[in-house]
């Protein structure tokens, strides 16, 4: 049985050359997504029913956590949020396995309520197709 806290998001903070991925510090959620849009080929062929077939496919990486202000990741994310830039992310599994692939950060709010922690959550727009990296 696998469990959430073992899913770890990493972001590349070395080169585009030479990657080192680290994990997004201060983590507690994350979700990878895989989409896809639908073609509809229904016709009057189809007996009343609907046929759809694949369309255009996209990926997305969501995550929260508890804000750290001196965090290597947070200031990749929000360097790469505020100069525009895509950067190499790393989805990684419990067994090893990832999937990784250049992003672009589409959201990046930082919460700091009154009363209660700093926290985070990012959106991570997947650019082309993530590449599936078997376990070290």
């Amino acid at each position: 049985m696998a469990r959430g806290i073992d899913f770890l998001i990493m972001v590349n903070t070395g080169t585009p050359e030479v990657p080192a991925y680290t994990k997004v510090g201060g983590q507690r959620g994350g979700t990878i997504n895989f989409e896809t849009d639908t073609i509809d080929l229904t016709s009057k062929d189809s007996d009343g029913w609907s046929f759809e077939d694949y369309g255009i496919s996209s990926w997305n990486i969501e995550g929260d956590g508890i804000f750290t202000e001196d965090d290597a990741t947070h200031d990749a994310l929000i360097n790469a949020f505020m100069n525009k830039e895509s950067l190499l992310v790393r989805y990684k599994y419990p067994s090893g396995k990832a999937y990784e692939g250049s992003v672009i950060v589409t959201e990046f709010p930082i919460e700091a309520p009154y009363d209660d922690v700093a926290t985070y959550s990012v959106t991570l727009q997947g650019q082309g197709a993530p590449l599936k990296v078997p376990a070290e």
